[in-house]
């Protein structure tokens, strides 16, 4: 009987702690290769159209101005950040897939999955993970519809949101002070934002722009969707490795979730940016709501304002995301 029990596999349930292990990997390769596109994206989102003409203008006057550590100004946060949200996003994203495969789409699971069915010395649901391109999906989570990846990911979405949206408001603070003086600037740090932040307007102000933050991330069904897609694609019709196929797919569906969700992301930068007001002392608060943020960007550029920035965006999308899920993806088939 303890012969037994010692020699039983461990359940799929037992390897959850891999996905939030190997998304602190991913956050560090994110941020590493994206944070320099996602300063300008941000300069151009939320700065006035005849300040910039454009990406380029932007990083040859930031640079000029601020030196390439201009580039990673806002950097510290979502460093940290980074490496805590692809750790809490990619790690709910592994439980949410088994626990949808398991009790929404068990129809789909083959009969020698479930306990007690099974004939060979080893149950299916111990089938190591790291079988097929995406080691992160384990052998249930495989028999997943690629809308349910979808809906993983927009479960995902709305658990990081919780962690995202105050560093994001925090970084968006400190990536739009534009002066290459420190004593011009309001805050000097993001324990500074934090602070000043929550003394004024506790911590509603320092989640400003939560609503927006979740809005934004439900987008993320066409991000795990497609990569799910992407990934049956390039393994069924290509000879490519297991780290070229999630670079290629982990690249391409990132350009899939931007392409429609940048919008909503532009509208979520206005919100964050927007003066606090009260003893702050930032200015006067513009936008009541995400509606009025919405409307405000439409009547300053119209149709063309909510691409504002779009490009550098789209650029850093690829390689940031890319390298990301290769990172993940390739601690995930490392780890016991």
């Amino acid at each position: 009987m303890a012969a037994e029990q010692t020699q039983k596999p461990a359940s799929p349930a037992s390897k959850n702690y891999k996905g939030f292990v190997a998304g602190v990997f991913s956050g560090i390769a994110k941020l590493t290769v994206g944070h320099p596109f996602d300063t300008i994206k941000v300069r151009l989102q939320t700065t006035d159209v005849t300040r910039f003409s454009g990406p380029l203008e932007c990083l040859v006057q930031t640079v000029r101005a601020e030196g390439v550590r201009g580039l990673y100004k806002g950097a510290t946060p979502p460093l940290v950040g980074w490496m805590f949200m692809d750790s809490v996003m990619l790690g709910s994203l592994t439980v949410y897939r088994r626990l949808l495969a398991e009790h929404v789409f068990q129809g789909r699971l083959t009969p020698d999955y479930f306990p007690g069915a099974h004939k060979s010395p080893l149950p299916s649901p111990s089938r190591p993970e790291t079988e097929g391109p995406i080691a992160a999906t384990s052998h249930a989570a495989a028999h997943l519809p690629s809308y349910g990846h979808g809906f993983a990911g927009v479960l995902a979405g709305g658990t990081v949101s919780f962690i995202a949206a105050p560093i994001e408001h925090i970084k968006a603070r400190l990536q739009i002070q534009y002066s290459a003086r420190k004593s011009e600037r309001l805050y000097t740090g993001p324990l500074d934002v934090v602070r000043k932040i929550y003394s004024a307007h506790g911590v509603a102000g320092v989640y400003k722009g939560f609503c927006a933050t979740l809005l934004f991330r439900s987008f993320f069904f066409f991000w795990w969707g497609s990569y799910d897609v992407l990934t049956r694609l390039l393994s069924d019709r290509t000879s490519l490795g297991a780290p070229a196929i999630n670079f290629w797919a982990g690249g391409l569906s990132a350009q899939v979730f931007w392409l429609t969700s940048y919008p909503s992301d532009v509208v979520k930068q206005r919100i964050m940016t927007d003066p606090l007001g009260g003893k702050l002392n930032d200015g006067t608060p513009r936008f009541k709501n995400w509606w009025q943020a919405a409307r405000a960007v439409y009547a300053e550029g119209g149709v063309k304002g909510y691409w504002r920035g779009f490009v550098p965006c789209f650029l850093r999308a690829f390689p940031a995301n890319a390298m990301a899920l290769v990172a993940f993806e390739g601690v995930m088939r490392a780890l016991p």
